[in-house]
């Protein structure tokens, strides 16, 4: 092949080249240089598999402002929570409390406080000084300490609306476990509306029941007892009463099982004047027992398998329940203690009552002694209303 042939046949390759180059870019609609914007008014077809950043497994700015938000709300709120010691007749014993107000009232639970007959009350500040109890409350088990103090060293914590809580929110305890003062821990709302036996004998036999009370996962121990349950913006959304227990370590304090139980802020907002202001508070009284949820087969045994509400076991007598003509069940079933007959609390002033601590839970948080209320009823299949005067409980 002579040298002018060699030259044409390279000069086709190249213009060739440059040719399927062309049309391989504006295939999709560019300019043949990918460093080169297309003039074409041709779009870009969508491809088959669109690409998409990768996920961003940690954001160092967002994890700063979570731990800030703590350390903050650690600084701003842990002022006003304090240390409780106490001397009595069942020894030595810790506990945790909360700043009410600037008159120097300390919350706390009653059975932190309960047979005392000597307390301290430890401030972060490193002051400390004796408190004196001036009321108790065992229907909810809270306890008022006063301690005379200056007024620089009292932080009160506000109360938030516990009804606006929701399941799923990150609270934090602050307390004295163990006697580590001012210990932190954080975990979220597991449950609102739950009960658990008072420190109150009822006339009747057994105890009356605590209601209104907040579940949570937040690691609380033996010494948390009494300290706020704080949500986000540092306002108190409950107080810390109890923990579930599976069993005891080698030194004999329970275990935590990951449930722990605090009084609503509700409550205490409710309670706590009167506590300070007349020594003693006057629950609500309807004067019915009734289980807290029925199984689908004691359901079925007392002929309400597809209701749910609070099923009325009885009613004592001369209560209000019992004057508004409210029934209990009498007639035996196959499971031992639980009688059909009773009627099924479905609603009352029109909020609805799935449990009874819903029940429990707007009559402590919204009613008082001589308030009327209004209860819709399942009675024999067929819904009714009853109108009931509260009373006081005995």
């Amino acid at each position: 092949m002579n040298k002018k042939l060699l030259v044409l046949v390279l000069g086709l390759m190249v213009m060739l080249s440059l040719a399927c180059s062309q049309s391989a870019w504006n295939e999709f609609g560019l300019s043949n240089s990918p460093n080169n914007p297309t003039t074409d008014s041709q779009s870009v077809p969508e491809l088959a598999t669109p690409l998409v950043e990768p996920p961003i497994l940690y954001n160092a700015d967002v994890a700063y402002q979570q731990e800030d938000l703590l350390v903050r709300l650690y600084e701003d709120v842990s002022p006003g929570v304090v240390a409780i010691q106490t001397v009595g007749q069942l020894g030595a014993g810790l506990g945790s409390g909360f700043v009410y107000d600037k008159l120097g009232h300390i919350i706390t639970n009653y059975h932190v406080i309960e047979g005392a007959e000597d307390l301290e009350i430890d401030f972060t500040s490193g002051h400390k000084v004796r408190g004196t109890v001036i009321a108790t409350d065992l229907d909810s088990d809270l306890a008022i300490i006063k301690v005379d103090i200056s007024e620089e060293i009292l932080f009160p914590i506000p109360l938030a609306d516990s009804n606006l809580v929701k399941v799923g929110q990150t609270v934090v305890a602050i307390g004295n476990p163990f006697g580590l003062s001012s210990t932190m821990t954080l975990g979220i709302v597991s449950a609102k509306g739950r009960t658990m036996d008072s420190f109150r004998d009822a006339p009747e036999g057994g105890t009356f029941t605590a209601g209104d009370l907040i579940q949570t996962d937040a690691s609380i121990n033996p010494g948390n007892s009494g300290g706020p349950l704080l949500n986000l913006a540092g306002q108190i959304v409950g107080l810390n009463r109890a923990i579930r227990t599976t069993g005891t370590n080698e030194t004999g304090d329970p275990v935590n099982s990951g449930i722990g139980f605090a009084i609503s802020s509700n409550v205490i907002r409710r309670v706590v004047p009167g506590l300070i202001e007349d020594g003693s508070y006057d629950y609500p009284y309807l004067g019915v027992s009734a289980r807290e949820e029925l199984t689908l087969l004691e359901r079925e045994a007392v002929g309400l398998a597809d209701q749910t509400g609070a099923y009325v076991v009885g009613v004592v007598s001369g209560s209000p329940a019992d004057k508004a003509g409210l029934m209990g069940g009498t007639q035996p079933t196959d499971i031992l203690g639980l009688n059909s007959g009773g009627d099924l609390i479905v609603g009352i002033d029109q909020v609805e009552v799935r449990i009874f601590g819903d029940l429990l839970g707007y009559l402590i948080t919204n009613k008082s002694p001589g308030d009327q209320v209004i209860l819709k009823i399942l009675r024999d299949g067929e819904q009714k209303e009853i109108t009931i005067v509260l009373g006081k409980r005995p």
